[in-house]
């Protein structure tokens, strides 16, 4: 007789699982010690706090992955494979950078955060809060659980633990994205859009995975996989599920026609978290999006590919045309944001899988191109912090006129980044776009690269016209921006990106071939 009260133990596999435990584990005790810790105190624990997790959790990654710890984990659930410790590192990485911008109090001793966000923005408890010099510092318990909801989504094996890790990460995002200090309300309302936006989605796209659970009787990918081969359930469904379940991923890239919450929330955002979004949600979107297509859907590719192929020229067109008329530093990046999706969505259109002898599979290409895009976006927005008038940063591109006379080693690490994002040989960036290209060449889509190569062309005038008015305008007195020195968070911060935009640019072999070949191939 079966006892229905006796349930079988789970099995973990701690070790290979480690990374996530550490940035859940640390999480957890970062809102414990919010309540334990006095507040004078919070700033250097929390921060200090964070800063170790994320660095021991990219030490346990790069230990299991040299170990070739392999398997399908946490009761099958989960895919430790060469794909997702490489989106981890590169998750990691951002993670770390995260912590460098959230952790700045170099300008006047205050954080981009406000001192109190649930107060009403102006009200005397606020004024109250700035004057005590109250800080958040849930800010780095936040960071933790977005970045360990996104390493989950990354690695997810089954549709259900996809949806749960999309809640997990997006969350923390809607609350980070409401605590500007500077223009509270549209930070608020910014916040409100992307919250709104967000859920409909993640409905929709858990309305896609019911469907496609209604076709193949399974939540797991690689029973997905088994149904599509055994080709016995409803194609209506098949292909319904398809569409709504990658409408919720697409909307966590910004690619069009759901990218309407990209420009409101970076604008509204408070800048480090502008930042670290730009990079780790997007990585975190492009790598489930391969995952649940490649290994789950892999035989519907030819179906697949022309609905991606035909969203990445609309995202392209859009971001980059759009971009073009953008007067404002942080909006014209959230739709150089928008551009960069189409061209990472190119990358994933050509579907070369890893194998020997293949230089540079799909995923390594996608992975190498988030690393590049991802380290010139944190210098990027670390610079857009500096640059400031009495009333908070200065993000109209007037002000930014004539910094190269007024603080030339700030100009020409923005002018790097600049010709990153444009794609100008002896950048990173130029490496990132030359993989993703060449890989959907090798995958038949020769069409989408040409598209995508104008585009590009088209994208440099909007990088250019910043470096323009950093080196070659005069500053107008009424507008002009003045660098305000940060702390060493920031300075470490760009030290490290501007070197590596440098770097890989001149000799990324040895990263390439990391990237490229088997070890970034999923596992079933």
């Amino acid at each position: 007789m079966i006892n229905l009260l006796e349930f079988p133990a789970a099995t973990l596999e701690w070790m290979e699982l480690s990374p996530l435990l550490v940035l859940l584990i640390a999480g957890s005790l970062g809102i414990l010690l919010e309540a334990l810790v006095p507040r004078s105190a919070r700033y250097v624990v929390q921060s200090g706090l964070a800063l170790l997790s994320v660095g021991a959790a990219l030490a346990l990654t790069v230990i299991n992955w040299s170990a070739g710890n392999i398997l399908l984990a946490g009761m099958d659930l989960v895919a430790l494979d060469g794909a997702a410790y490489l989106f981890w590192t590169v998750l990691l990485i951002a993670g770390l950078g995260g912590v460098a911008l959230f952790a700045e109090r170099g300008y006047g001793g205050q954080s981009a955060f406000a001192s109190s966000a649930a107060t009403v923005p102006g009200s005397p408890l606020e004024r109250e809060a700035d004057r005590q010099g109250n800080e958040h510092t849930e800010i780095f318990p936040l960071l933790l659980f977005a970045l360990f909801g996104m390493m989950l989504f990354t690695s997810a094996n089954n549709l259900l633990v996809l949806f749960v890790a999309v809640e997990i990460l997006s969350l923390p995002l809607y609350l980070l994205t409401a605590m500007a200090r500077r223009r509270r309300l549209l930070s608020q309302e910014a916040a409100l859009k992307y919250f709104l936006l967000g859920s409909l989605a993640s409905a929709i796209m858990l309305y896609g995975v019911a469907l496609l659970y209604g076709y193949a009787g399974s939540l797991q990918l690689s029973g997905l996989d088994q149904a599509l081969a055994a080709g016995a359930g409803s194609r209506p469904l098949l292909l319904t599920g398809l569409l709504l379940t990658s409408v919720g991923v697409l909307f966590k890239m910004g690619a069009v026609p759901f990218h309407a919450w990209t420009p409101d929330a970076y604008m509204g955002a408070p800048t480090p978290v502008t930042g670290f979004m730009a990079v780790a949600t997007k990585t975190a979107a492009v790598a489930g999006l391969m995952r649940v297509f490649y290994v789950g859907l892999g035989a519907e590719q030819w179906t697949w590919q022309i609905l991606f192929a035909t969203v990445a020229i609309m995202t392209m067109v859009l971001g980059v045309t759009v971009a073009l008329s953008q007067n404002d530093i942080k909006r014209l990046l959230a739709y150089s944001s928008i551009a960069h999706a189409g061209f990472i969505l190119v990358g994933v259109v050509g579907a070369v899988p890893a194998a020997e002898g293949v230089a540079v599979s799909s995923v390594g290409a996608v992975a190498f191109y988030m690393l590049t895009y991802g380290i010139a976006t944190l210098g990027a927005f670390a610079i857009v912090t500096m640059v400031r008038r009495s009333g908070g940063e200065a993000n109209s591109i007037d002000a930014w006129k004539g910094l190269g006379k007024r603080n030339p080693i700030v100009a020409a690490l923005m002018t790097l980044f600049m010709l990153s994002f444009a794609g100008i040989p002896l950048t990173a960036g130029f490496i990132g776009k030359l993989t993703v290209f060449a890989s959907a060449w090798a995958g038949g889509y020769g069409w989408l690269v040409l598209v995508a190569v104008v585009m590009s062309a088209i994208a440099a005038v909007f990088y250019f016209k910043v470096i323009v008015a950093m080196w070659f305008q005069d500053a107008d007195p009424a507008s002009v921006g003045i660098v305000e020195v940060p702390s060493l968070w920031t300075w470490c911060l760009l030290a490290v990106t501007g070197a590596a935009t440098f770097i890989l640019g001149i000799i990324p072999g040895g990263l390439l071939t990391l990237f490229g070949g088997v070890t970034s191939q999923f596992i079933r």
